[in-house]
């Protein structure tokens, strides 16, 4: 089965197997955001995702079984 390659231009797997991927809107007009809102964008959002959707999207990475939470930076 061939990995979703949308999908791990997205995703980055962390030492211990845990997925990362970059925060939306980040892009532009940021100005108008407040120093927090941007510190906050900074950091990586920790995905949770199914064992059957990263079956599907991603079957050659080694991902650790349980997942951490996402992260909701508002």
């Amino acid at each position: 089965m061939k990995t979703n390659k949308s999908y791990t231009k997205r995703i980055k797997v962390t030492k211990n197997g845990k997925l990362v991927a970059r925060n939306p809107g980040r892009n532009h007009f940021n100005a108008k955001q407040s120093g927090r809102k941007r510190q906050q964008l900074r950091r990586g959002n920790h995905l949770k995702l199914s064992q059957r959707i990263i079956r599907r999207f991603l079957p050659g990475l080694k991902v650790q079984k349980t997942i951490v939470k996402v992260v909701d930076a508002e």
